[in-house]
């Protein structure tokens, strides 16, 4: 009898040690939440719909989407960091997530120890635009031209802390000019303005910019991607115009609560990595100029530890705070 119940005794014990390991080769086994920090109808949210929409047909589960806009991205990204870390709740974020963690001095959350990166499931290169009416046609043009006339060239961003602000502040920096920043409360504003030439200048997307340059109101002088872009080839980057190195990029990855299981995270990246490849979706995200990217955790962890630096070195030098 004693060993009866020594050996039900054991055999409870295994089936404790491996229910976690069953529920996890389940997952997912209900819907899954994406917090998009941005209104709907965006570049990010965009994304955001095309990608769950294939990872739900990969994972076997719905992933709903859920616009939760507001603070800069901290509202939607103070929610996932405090959620069950069981896979059930994400976060489709920015750089405004290294932005913040960067140059806000008090964040209800911790930018690295409260959230897990699962993949960059995409890019946005920033092109660099100009008024049609500048006094510059080219990017060497208006970098003589900006030597020439330091503060002169007015740059319009949605804001102070955006990426188009700290971008542009880090090109100036890198180029070694000075130029006026004019924030405005959305991107909106900022290009009325720029059409209309009361500011000169803005780093902005190729879906949004291209439309105004075949119209020829706007100038496109070069691109802040690493390399060319399918979308217009002739138009080169800045890097090899002088700046190595540089990119301005609208990345958007896909984070976890931290503590999320690794079989979770592992799986998560897998079906984005799968989603990304798909040639239908690649091609529908590469007309609106977006790059499928599809990366892992470890790259993306690895981008957040480098552009946390590199947003408070320039936050530093450049005086950039944020409330």
């Amino acid at each position: 009898m004693k060993r009866l119940q020594q050996a039900a005794l054991a055999l409870l014990a295994i089936a404790v040690l491996l229910q976690p390991a069953r529920s996890l080769a389940e997952y997912p086994e209900q819907p899954i939440h994406l917090l998009v920090p941005f209104p709907p109808g965006g570049a990010v949210d965009i994304v955001a719909r095309l990608m769950s929409a294939k990872m739900s047909a990969i994972l076997g589960k719905q992933i709903v989407v859920e616009n939760k806009a507001g603070a800069g991205g901290i509202i939607a990204t103070e929610a996932v960091a405090k959620a069950p870390h069981d896979g059930y709740t994400l976060l489709l974020t920015t750089p405004n997530h290294t932005i913040n963690g960067a140059m806000r001095a008090h964040l209800p959350y911790d930018t690295q120890k409260d959230l897990t990166p699962i993949s960059v499931v995409a890019d946005v290169p920033e092109v660099l635009v100009s008024y049609a009416g500048a006094p510059y046609k080219t990017f060497g043009e208006f970098v003589a031209y900006a030597k020439k006339n330091p503060g002169k060239i007015n740059y319009a961003s949605a804001g102070l802390g955006t990426l188009p602000h700290v971008t542009m502040e880090l090109l100036a920096r890198r180029l070694g000019i000075k130029l006026t920043h004019v924030p405005y409360r959305g991107a909106a504003p900022a290009m009325t303005d720029l059409l209309a030439g009361v500011v000169q200048l803005k780093l902005d997307t190729y879906a949004t910019s291209h439309p105004y340059v075949v119209a020829g109101k706007l100038r496109m002088l070069a691109i802040a991607s690493s390399h060319r872009s399918d979308l217009a080839p002739d138009l080169p980057t800045i890097a090899e115009l002088g700046v190595p190195g540089y990119e301005g990029v609208l990345w958007i990855g896909m984070m976890a609560p931290a503590g999320t299981p690794k079989p979770v995270i592992d799986r998560l990246a897998a079906a984005a990595q799968a989603a990304a490849k798909d040639p239908a979706l690649a091609m529908r995200l590469r007309a609106q100029g977006v790059e499928p990217i599809g990366g892992t955790p470890a790259q993306f962890a690895d981008l957040i530890t480098r552009e946390l630096k590199q947003w408070s070195d320039l936050a530093k030098s450049a005086h950039i705070t944020l409330q």
